[in-house]
């Protein structure tokens, strides 16, 4: 998985679904602007290259690399193996070309889907503060930052959340995307399911909540109360009330043997979808990233894990030692609890922004975007006595700081890195009416994207422009990645975010530099200089990882036989836990995109099962594991927490997979448990 670096952290299941979604906003007949939200640890080069080139293919010169974004949530439970240079794929033993061609194909589908609905339509921006969902896991470097500026911020961390609302001129909102500084690292390092992580969750939420509240409910506070958005309320028919008569029904549907399946049934008996209107586009609700490179979501801070005291202030440290300390989230010890209510603050604060925006975006659309080498890059700064200086920036090379890693997520070793290899990078700059998002390669610090937002605004507010009510809103790990970027009072003091800023300490003045004058090419209509280009290393990626090479049952058991099943005449309580093991097969056989692994049903009248959960739902967990490496065999386990909305009512859980032969074919097979009631 990508993010922690740890080479354990491998993925063994699905918490819930990763997404790509994209807003394209365009003049009739002049310019437009991409932007997709991935659900992603961060965006990656030789992905954006390979998506320009399919879009290219079909649309021309109509999307290229200077008017497309591609910026990742920094979640730290999504695959890795995906990006080119060898410093970031180690872990995941190389490139996996699995993964990678998901993320592309899932990003030109997400484009695809988002040109095709094109309609005359209006957006309306919205700001406010959200307190409770971030906190700074680098306080005392952040103390390095002067006095003087400092005082200028009431919190050591961004709270601010910028959001988007689109509204269509006949079908009403069709989505909302924003942009908020919190790390994707709810889930630890220890966490080996597939997650989008806090903002994957808000995602997850607002999408339902939009859908719910077209169904009949009219507020985030009805329908988060107990938990989580409910999914299947206009899908359930009445629930019946007497436990009798639905137990009856339950034990007539044992679980049957496992079966020959089409992947397409997987498809089909997916959930979200169900409740839309066949011609209305679906609502599409991203939570975008900005400057977290010091922030972190576990907001009861840092402790040591063996004394239960807090970390040391400077080192975040235990007894000297960095592997003890670790960042607590608000649900701790539960980590799943933490990743909720994080996504649930920032979705309510989104719900709120959104219910109550109004000013409207007016104005040109444009953008500018250049490649630039950061390994030698000459760097106008003033001197502290007054006039000006150059200064260089230098080829890529991290700190030892940077293997100690972060309270988030401790390092285990010890290394120093040096490669100008992966020193071109893209800067961006994209501009919609009175909003303007500056694209940027890697995580700024809280006060490095306060200083690089000020300059862009000072900008854009003085030249050729009058309009002072400019948005400005930072979108890191977007269209590359290349680490951290720090202010230069901040990469003195060597703390992991210092000692990831890969081209020395004016890396933040080149930045700055270099967006100014992009901001200022934007507002005369001058085109800019393209750059080097960055090198496609597609073809001569290398990877380690083992392929599957056959999957087995014992024999006499099928595929999707139930191997653990739910007791006979079983009656479950709102809030509990239904478990459910199969016989399974390897996931990477096929990745279900679009489908899904794991679903829950729920019985209409006396024969009639329809989708309730699937394992895009953060309620559903799917859990694979096989005995032994070597292993043939192997299990699926399906975890069914039970919200405290679900219907009452008889209920089963199936299971979809496929299963490769020694000769290489591969085919799919489906399971079902017992019936069972939810009273």
């Amino acid at each position: 998985m990508m993010g922690y670096a740890n080479m354990e952290q491998i993925a063994s299941g699905i918490h819930f679904r990763l997404r790509a979604r994209t807003f394209i906003v365009a003049e009739p007949q002049g310019n437009r602007v991409v932007f997709v939200n991935l659900d992603a640890c961060m965006a990656s080069q030789i992905v954006k290259i390979k998506v320009i080139e399919r879009l290219k293919a079909r649309y021309g010169d109509l999307y290229t690399e200077k008017n497309v974004a591609i910026s990742g949530i920094h979640t730290h439970a999504g695959p890795g193996g995906y990006l080119q240079y060898v410093v970031y794929i180690v872990t995941s033993l190389g490139f996996v070309r699995q993964s990678f061609d998901a993320l592309v194909d899932g990003i030109e589908k997400s484009v695809l889907q988002a040109h095709e609905n094109l309609r005359p339509g209006s957006i309306f921006v919205n700001k406010g503060e959200l307190l409770d969902a971030s906190i700074s896991r680098s306080p005392s470097a952040y103390l390095n930052n002067p006095a003087s500026e400092r005082g200028k911020y009431k919190y050591n961390v961004d709270k601010e959340m910028t959001l988007l609302k689109f509204v269509d001129d006949q079908w009403g909102p069709v989505g909302s995307f924003n942009w908020f500084a919190t790390h994707g690292t709810s889930m630890s390092r220890t966490n080996s399911l597939i997650s989008g992580d806090n903002k994957g969750a808000a995602a997850r939420f607002m999408e339902d909540w939009f859908e719910q509240s077209n169904a009949g409910h009219s507020s985030a506070d009805e329908l988060v109360s107990e938990g989580i958005p409910r999914r299947v309320s206009d899908i359930i028919s009445d629930f019946r009330n007497n436990h009798h008569e639905l137990l009856e029904l339950a034990a007539s549907f044992q679980s049957p043997p496992g079966k020959a399946a089409t992947k397409i049934l997987s498809v089909a008996r997916r959930v979200r979808g169900i409740l839309r209107e066949a011609e209305k586009p679906g609502f599409v609700s991203a939570f975008c990233q900005s400057n977290c490179g010091d922030v972190s979501p576990n907001v009861l801070g840092a402790f040591c894990i063996d004394s239960g005291l807090p970390c040391d202030f400077n080192h975040s440290t235990c007894g000297g030692k960095n592997e003890m300390c670790y960042g607590r989230g608000p649900g701790y010890p539960d980590e799943f609890e933490s990743t909720r209510i994080i996504g649930e603050r920032q979705f309510r604060k989104a719900v709120d922004l959104f219910n109550k925006a109004s000013e409207k975006l007016e104005g040109k659309i444009d953008y500018r975007h250049s490649y630039l080498d950061f390994s030698q890059l000459e760097v106008t700064i003033p001197k502290q006595n007054g006039g000006s200086e150059t200064v260089k920036t230098c080829p890529a090379a991290m700190g030892f700081a940077f293997a100690a890693g972060t309270t988030d997520g401790p390092g285990a070793f010890d290394f120093t890195q040096g490669d100008d290899k992966p020193s071109i990078l893209p800067i961006q700059i994209l501009q919609v009416g009175q909003l303007v998002i500056l694209s940027v390669p890697g995580e700024f610090t809280t006060m490095a994207g306060r200083r690089l937002r000020d300059a862009v605004k000072t900008v854009v507010t003085t030249t050729g422009e009058s309009n002072s009510n400019v948005h400005v809103v930072l979108a890191g790990l977007t269209n590359s990645y290349s680490q951290y970027v720090t202010t230069f009072e901040e990469y003195q003091v060597q703390r992991y975010e210092g000692a990831s800023t890969l081209y020395g300490p004016h890396t933040l003045s080149a930045y700055i530099q270099e967006f100014k004058k992009l901001a200022s090419a934007l507002l005369s209509g001058q085109p800019v200089e393209l750059g080097p280009q960055p090198p496609d290393l597609l073809d001569k990626q290398i990877s380690f990882l083992t392929p599957v090479v056959m999957d087995s049952t014992p024999i006499g058991v099928n595929f999707g036989d139930c191997k653990s099943d739910v007791p006979q005449n079983t009656t479950f309580r709102r809030g509990e836990m239904v478990t459910v093991s199969f016989w399974s097969a390897c996931p990477r056989n096929d990745l279900m995109t679009e489908g899904t692994f794991a679903l829950v049903e729920i019985l209409h009248g006396k024969d009639i099962w329809a989708p309730a959960y699937d394992d895009d739902d953060f309620c559903l967990r799917f859990k694979w594991s096989r005995p032994s490496k070597l292993s043939a065999r192997s299990m699926a386990t399906i975890e069914w927490r039970i919200p405290d909305t679900a219907p009452l009512g008889v209920y089963r859980i199936r299971h979809f997979g496929a299963a490769k032969s020694l000769l290489g074919s591969t085919r799919h097979f489906t399971g079902s448990s017992s019936a069972f009631v939810v009273a």
